[in-house]
């Protein structure tokens, strides 16, 4: 047998041993994060729901899902692990006073300079000149070569 006519079989046996390495690398990884859970904190189910952690067993966790109401789901049915800053700001809205968001103006009024003194000549009503006019006044814009009348 020659070794080429077997390359395909040990690379497709190869890929498929990575694949099932990293799956299971994944599965610890959920799997140590649903034991790391504890009463208090703030939780993700895989359904979308976010809830807090009231009670913890071996194969379940009581989930308080509204302020009273609690329910009891399995452990696998636990998503993700949210540190407290990051449910409070999805759940509650609250950002952490840590964090310095630079103020966004609401309009563009804010944004000009407040030193500048104003012109006095102008209004705020007043139509603004853009330029369009020739030096001489008349509205009708000049011809160049090449041009005519095409009315």
């Amino acid at each position: 047998m020659n070794i080429l006519s077997l390359l395909p079989f040990i690379l497709i046996i190869g890929v498929m041993f990575l694949m099932t390495r990293s799956a299971k690398k994944k599965q610890q990884q959920a799997a140590e994060m649903r034991n790391q859970m504890q009463p208090g904190t703030g939780v993700r189910t895989i359904g979308g729901m976010y809830a807090v952690v009231k009670e913890v067993s071996d194969e379940a966790v009581t989930l308080e899902v509204a302020p009273g109401v609690h329910a009891i789901y399995a452990k696998n049915s636990v998503g993700a692990v949210l540190d407290d800053d990051e449910y409070n700001r999805i759940v509650h809205g609250i950002t952490p006073e840590d964090v310095d968001t630079p103020d966004v103006p609401d309009d563009a009024s804010s944004l000009t300079q407040a030193d500048e003194p104003a012109d006095a000549d102008v209004s705020a009503d007043a139509p603004i000149d853009l330029g369009k006019k020739d030096a001489g006044g008349d509205a009708e814009p000049k011809k160049t070569e090449g041009e005519g009348d095409t009315k």
